[in-house]
């Protein structure tokens, strides 16, 4: 597959000075916390700390990881959403940020909250399996899910609301076929149990499946992009499969809480943009399974808000729900 890295227009902008913020002199003067609302492993963890230590170097201030897992990431959106505006907290945010308000009742209100910075990028979910499963292929698995009692057999996720979630429910949906979720805390713990066997089929994305899937230790049964993915050789997307029109990339991106000055969001915006542009940076990045985006925020708003409507709709035609 030809590589496809797009580097958003900002680059090609004049460098934005440090910008006076009324109640902390020039920004940035203190330290600057990323938010993480995942375990440490996880994908949103593994690239908060590729840029952490590039942000700190051109922003000339400590930047702090800082996890807040629970609740699909909303335990973390949630302690950013009260943080004060002041350009000193950002959320890094998976998809399922767009998801998760059609599920929980949340602290906060995503569109009213928060400022969309910048779409980092977009990537592959795949659908692996155990190699003890009887199963070689989506295909037999299908087949054989419609001989079995529907939802006997189960497939562990990063979490209900996570996109691995809604796009494995739609993806039944397509197939014909029921099957059993299984939501964990997180990437980390719900590979961990996939790699032991104790669940038969594990749905996540490329930074965490792809290694696991290339060394053989998880079957690789097909990719949500509408295209094979250029680092998982040999796994098919589910659109050639036959699911014909199956798209559900995943993606990652940065978000301030609103109220932060538009002109720190555009300098965060910017710095982002070249830090992601820089070669070591970007192959690092690509090197998890991403495509590298850096849009503008007036772009990534715009996106955000149509993935909050498309599904929206899935959870609401699927009556996925939080039990208990």
């Amino acid at each position: 597959m030809k590589r496809r890295t797009l580097i958003g227009g900002l680059l090609a902008a004049p460098s934005i000075p440090m910008l006076a913020s009324a109640q902390d002199g020039a920004w940035p003067a203190r330290p600057i916390r990323l938010l993480v609302g995942w375990p440490p492993g996880g994908s949103v963890d593994i690239l908060a700390r590729i840029l952490q230590p590039r942000l700190q170097a051109v922003l000339g201030q400590p930047v702090v990881v800082e996890n807040r897992p629970g609740a699909t990431g909303s335990v973390g959106a949630a302690e950013a959403a009260r943080s004060p505006a002041d350009g000193y907290t950002w959320l890094i945010a998976v998809d399922s940020h767009a998801i998760i308000p059609s599920i929980l009742q949340l602290p906060y209100d995503t569109r009213r909250d928060f400022a969309p910075v910048t779409l980092i990028g977009r990537g592959p979910l795949v659908v692996t399996s155990h190699p003890s499963t009887p199963w070689r292929s989506f295909p037999e698995l299908v087949a054989m899910a419609r001989e079995q009692r529907p939802g006997s057999i189960n497939y562990a996720t990063a979490g209900i609301g996570t996109m691995m979630h809604v796009a494995m429910v739609q993806l039944c949906n397509v197939a014909g076929i029921q099957l059993t979720h299984v939501p964990y805390r997180g990437g980390a713990p719900a590979l961990q149990d996939a790699l032991a066997g104790h669940v038969p089929l594990f749905v996540t994305n490329a930074p965490v499946g792809g290694p696991h899937v290339r060394s053989g230790a998880l079957k690789g049964f097909g990719v949500t992009t509408r295209a094979p993915w250029r680092d998982l050789p040999g796994v098919p997307s589910f659109h050639e499969l036959g699911f014909q029109g199956y798209e559900a990339p995943t993606w990652w991106g940065v978000f301030a809480p609103a109220g932060v000055p538009v002109q720190i969001r555009r300098r965060m915006e910017a710095e982002l943009a070249r830090l992601l542009a820089e070669p070591e940076t970007r192959s690092r990045v690509e090197a998890q399974g991403m495509d590298v985006l850096a849009t503008s925020g007036d772009s990534f708003a715009a996106f955000v808000e149509s993935e909050m409507d498309r599904w929206a709709r899935v959870v609401r035609e699927n009556k996925i729900r939080v039990e208990g």
